[in-house]
Order: C-alpha cells, then sequence, then structure tokens
C-alpha cells in the first residue's frame, strides 16, 4: 500500500478537494486491508477484493482510491444505508471486515486541536492522527457475494418482456410469470415524460 500522503493527493485529484471526509475515507480502507491482510490491492491482490460502501459521499470516492474497487468493475457495490461505513471482503479467505465511522471521532478533533479555525481542518489533522479504534466500530462480518455480483461475471441477457430493454446480470424479476426490468416492475428513480427523445 501507498503511504497516508500519497492516498491523500490521489483522493484530491480523483475528487476535485481534499476534505475530512475523504481522510476518513483513507483511513478506513486502510485499515480494513491491514485487517484483511491485503497490501497490493491495485496489484497482485486486485482480484481478491470487493468492497460494499453505505453513503454516496466523500469518503467513497476516496475508498475507491485506496482499494482499486469500482463500480465499473463491479468490484465496488453501493448499498444506500446512510451510514459512513464500508465492509471489506476479502474472496479469496472468506473473510469480511465492516468499518463505521465513529461520531464521537468528531467531538475527539474539537478537543485536540480548538486551536484550529473550522471543523473541518480541524477533523483533517486529528483524523490523520487519531487510532484506528477511535475513528471506527470494527466488526468481522460474514457476507455472500453471489457469482452474479462478482467481477467477470458473464451471463445472458434477458429482454423486458413490457419495455424491451435488455436486462444484465439476473437483475430481472419475475411478474406474472414474466421476465420484466426493475423499472416495469414498479422500483423506479424516473418518470418518462415521453415516449423517446429526439
Amino acid at each position: 500500500m501507498l503511504s497516508l500522503a500519497q492516498y491523500e493527493d490521489l483522493a484530491a485529484v480523483a475528487h476535485g478537494h481534499l476534505c475530512a471526509g475523504q481522510i476518513l475515507g483513507i483511513r478506513m480502507a486502510m485499515h480494513g486491508l491491514e485487517l484483511l491482510g491485503i497490501d497490493d490491492p491495485a496489484g497482485r491482490d486486485r482480484k481478491r477484493l470487493v468492497t460494499y460502501v453505505e453513503i454516496d459521499r466523500c469518503a467513497t470516492d476516496a475508498l475507491a482510491v485506496v482499494t482499486g474497487c469500482r463500480l465499473g468493475k463491479r468490484a465496488l457495490k453501493f448499498r444506500d444505508f446512510g451510514k459512513m461505513a464500508a465492509t471489506f471482503c476479502d474472496l479469496s479467505a472468506g473473510r469480511a471486515v465492516r468499518l463505521a465511522a465513529r461520531e464521537s471521532a468528531k467531538e475527539r478533533a474539537r478537543e485536540m486541536y480548538p486551536e484550529i479555525e473550522g471543523w473541518n481542518r480541524q477533523q483533517m489533522r486529528a483524523y490523520r492522527e487519531m487510532p484506528a479504534g477511535d475513528l471506527f466500530d470494527i466488526q468481522w462480518v460474514r457476507v455472500t457475494v453471489g457469482p452474479q455480483d462478482l467481477p467477470g461475471y458473464k451471463a445472458p441477457k434477458v429482454a423486458c418482456a413490457k419495455c424491451g430493454e435488455n436486462i444484465s446480470f439476473g437483475r430481472e424479476v419475475i411478474v406474472n410469470e414474466e421476465a420484466v426490468c426493475r423499472h416495469c416492475a414498479g422500483e423506479r428513480y424516473y418518470t418518462p415524460e415521453s415516449c423517446s427523445a429526439t
């Protein structure tokens, strides 16, 4: 693994700036990988790791920088739980560890550096120095990563019986004995304004 300072530089480029959330994400990923014994996530260990993140904030970009896990590689999984937490899964060893940021770390940062103006600058400095046990709750967990969720998984596509769009990776649902996409089954994040754009 790289040093904290090196990851900070990479995270600042990837995210557009460096903030306390980025440093927290870097530390979270570094510690999670250390607990799993993964020391080369971008190299020889890259196919061993799948990471689940529970929030779509700054820390997530930093986690991706350290772990090398990306959505497009199917190694980064997003579960929208609204928690500053991530689970690191070692596929080779069948082990997983979940780290959740402790809310008390923010107060501890204020106590450590009351002379620094601004909570972000206080937290940035403190998060670089605080022991991992003060930053995170750590829990060994069991995660079942099905074959359809693994990087490199290939499967035939299924056409939705309602809209005709192709569905990959077994994400179709059966409604009235027909394979349909999640949108047509009622799980929607958008509403069409017209039939098609021109």
